[in-house]
């Protein structure tokens, strides 16, 4: 099943959608798009630990984790999809591990006013900018990884 979703702006800065303004975004669950969304919760599931461990808050936390992690995925998963991050020709290449850092630096915000509403209080932007951006690398830095391992096992010529 695909959703056909208009998308003029992108098409502006010159990503050829294909079939004009229209971008395919596919509802097809492959092996690949598994691992990578395991991968990318796994990513978001250790920056919260370790922000909580950073501020010495990671043996009394326990559920509360989630006011973190939940929005954080939420946000991801709306995002994401939307700069093809999941797309199969893009995930391999090095030049588009580009898409999952944008997305969640987009994300972010997002997942802060989750976050806000969740707890029903102000988020700091300056909370926002540091999750974002640590978010941001770590998500970089398995991408990368799943890249180069994908590019080790492809057979080489000659």
């Amino acid at each position: 099943m695909e959703v056909v979703l208009a998308l003029a702006p992108f098409c502006a800065f010159g990503y050829d959608m294909g079939g004009g303004y229209a971008l395919k975004l596919s509802t097809q669950i492959t092996k690949q798009k598994v691992v990578l969304l395991a991968g990318d919760l796994i990513a978001l599931a250790l920056v919260t630990i370790v922000g909580f461990a950073t501020h010495q808050e990671l043996d009394t936390a326990g559920l509360y984790m989630l006011t973190t992690f939940l929005p954080l995925s939420v946000a991801w998963l709306l995002i994401s999809p939307h700069l093809l991050v999941y797309k199969p020709d893009f995930v391999i290449e090095y030049r588009y591990l580009w898409r999952p850092f944008w997305a969640m630096i987009l994300a972010a915000p997002m997942a802060g006013w989750l976050r806000g509403v969740l707890l029903d209080r102000m988020i700091l932007p300056q909370f926002v900018i540091i999750l974002g951006g640590i978010s941001a690398l770590a998500l970089l830095t398995w991408r990368a990884t799943y890249a180069l391992i994908c590019h080790r096992r492809e057979p080489r010529n000659g």
